[in-house]
């Protein structure tokens, strides 16, 4: 009884405060967050950035498939001229450096992958930022991003936001307030 009582009175007010908000003139707005994460300047810049990071490490990688495939055309090409303890250091040297590139694999794509999520969570802020920023700005109400099912033209402000993205001098540094000011 009381929680059906909550749910009509929850429900008059949500059905009062609606009308009040349809008196006034509501300002939309909608961000297609995914062209922001393609499109920012910044995205490009983090790209960039962790290229650069992880180079040499998959470079070593790289010599190291190239060692492993060197040993795998000595050993298929001098099998008949070995002597068995030389064919069995060859085969033993062969699985120890199999072993050594599944691990820098693995190690590689793991801290690769912590990078790509710490440098994405500073985007997706200085995106939230900006976008509140804009939002103030320009008089918005409401501005909605992911999960939209349509928004026409006249509601996409991503242009607005990818532009004052080029435009900061704030690069992939978000400042410490908070987006829901």
């Amino acid at each position: 009884m009381k929680r059906s009582i909550l749910m009509y009175c929850l429900g008059f007010g949500l059905m009062l405060a609606g009308g009040a908000v349809q008196a006034q003139e509501l300002k939309l707005g909608f961000v297609d967050t995914a062209r922001v994460l393609k499109d920012a300047p910044q995205a490009d810049l983090a790209r960039r950035k962790l290229e650069h990071e992880f180079a040499p490490r998959d470079e070593k990688i790289v010599s190291m498939q190239k060692r492993l495939k060197s040993l795998d055309d000595r050993q298929n090409k001098d099998i008949a001229i070995m002597s068995d303890s030389e064919r069995r250091k060859l085969e033993r040297d062969m699985i120890e450096l199999r072993r050594d590139i599944k691990r820098a694999k693995e190690e590689f794509t793991e801290d690769f992958n912590l990078r790509r999520n710490e440098e994405l969570t500073k985007l997706q802020k200085l995106i939230i930022q900006t976008t509140v920023a804009v939002a103030k700005e320009d008089g918005y109400d409401i501005v909605l991003s992911d999960s939209v099912l349509y928004s026409s033209k006249r509601v996409d402000i991503t242009d607005k936001i990818l532009e004052k993205l080029r435009t900061s001098k704030d690069v992939m540094q978000p400042k410490n307030n908070n987006a829901a000011n």
